[in-house]
């Protein structure tokens, strides 16, 4: 894991730092061969160079973006355009974090 990445998440509020920590831990579970970069200062997830994910937080949300996206069929709440969907998570949701792996499985599978 890039030293960049973790020192980033741990600076956030706590409960970002929670739902950035879950997030990142899976996305390091669906594509075991990640690389992750803090770009456009904010984590960037990339598989074999290509962007598959990004955690991006702010003041009230954190967004997790899936990239590639084309053709996924994703649930109501998700916006974005047809190449990357994102799902903006607040303090007191409760995200499926399995169907956001089974998303990100299938976006990153061509990449």
């Amino acid at each position: 894991m890039n030293q960049e990445v973790t020192s980033f998440i741990e600076n956030l509020n706590p409960w970002q730092v929670e739902v950035c920590g879950k997030l990142r831990r899976m996305v390091h579970e669906v594509i075991p061969e990640v690389e992750e970069k803090i770009q456009y200062k904010k984590p960037h997830f990339l598989k074999n160079g290509q962007f598959a994910a990004v955690i991006s937080p702010a003041k009230d949300a954190i967004a997790f973006m899936i990239m590639n996206a084309n053709g996924l069929d994703v649930p109501k709440g998700f916006e974005g355009p047809a190449e990357r969907k994102w799902l903006k998570i607040r303090e007191s949701d409760n995200p499926d974090y399995d169907l956001l792996s089974k998303l990100l499985t299938k976006a990153s599978s061509s990449l």
